[in-house]
């Protein structure tokens, strides 16, 4: 089942996608939404994020194969940053280039955890049941300014800018991740192609793990870390992130 978000004639709403029409329900979208009977062209709506998450958390490390490439040790812990709120973009929007920074940045095509229940210190066996499903992430960096105070990574600020995080463009909720692969194309050329199933910490670890630091609240994110490819992207490039059974979350940066 996909969800999507929308905006249509000045109103936001909510539905299940169903070919090139959406379902419209009404309610809270965790918690047994209702159809309301009106069915739309997914062509006269604006795509919006599909959720509202009041958390957005990102991975690092989470990649064997670009863990052994770049000669970085298997994590202990999912090792995780804040992205900022007011970085979320939605699909077919543009990524606004900095105004401040004019350095390079970097498009990461990512497989990203929308949670359904509240989760807090949620054992392993339990945490499937608090993911309602999942979304593609394109978790962009202003790759200069992490390291540009040796004496503290800037994460929060290197990730953190409007627009720096397209999520989209539904939410899958019958979805293995253990099977499928996740493809990142820039400018048509495709740049990443990586096994989902090769991270050190799974979905269900993640949720598991982080809930005992974070209680994480239904609509929130996890954006599950990428792999090998990610590359600086120009202005006027845009970047399509595609997975088979969820689709394709396209923005052109600038």
């Amino acid at each position: 089942m996909q969800w999507m978000r929308f905006s249509h004639a000045g109103a936001t709403g909510f539905g299940r996608l169903a070919g090139d029409q959406v379902q419209v329900h009404r309610g809270n979208l965790f918690d047994q939404p209702e159809p309301t009977g009106q069915m739309l062209p997914v062509a006269d709506c604006q795509w919006l994020p599909p959720c509202q998450p009041g958390q957005m958390l990102g991975l690092w490390n989470n990649f064997r194969a670009a863990a052994e490439k770049n000669g970085w040790a298997t994590p202990a812990d999912p090792l995780y940053f804040v992205k900022a709120i007011g970085s979320l973009n939605a699909h077919g929007r543009a990524i606004p280039v900095p105004a401040a920074y004019d350095g390079r940045v970097l498009y990461e095509g990512e497989l990203a955890v929308v949670i359904g229940r509240t989760a807090q210190a949620v054992s392993l066996a339990d945490a499937p049941a608090h993911i309602f499903g999942y979304t593609l992430a394109n978790d962009v960096t202003a790759l200069e300014l992490l390291n540009r105070d040796p004496s503290f990574p800037q994460w929060t600020r290197a990730k953190g800018m409007p627009g720096f995080c397209p999520l989209g463009p539904v939410i899958q909720t019958d979805f293995d991740p253990s099977a499928a692969s996740l493809r990142t194309l820039v400018g048509g050329r495709e740049r990443q192609n990586y096994a989902l199933a090769d991270m050190f910490f799974s979905p269900a670890e993640l949720v598991h793990r982080i809930s005992q630091d974070i209680t994480l609240q239904p609509g929130d994110v996890i954006l599950c870390g990428t792999s090998l490819g990610a590359m600086p992207m120009k202005p006027g490039t845009e970047v399509q992130v595609v997975v088979e059974g969820i689709g394709t979350l396209a923005n052109t940066y600038g």
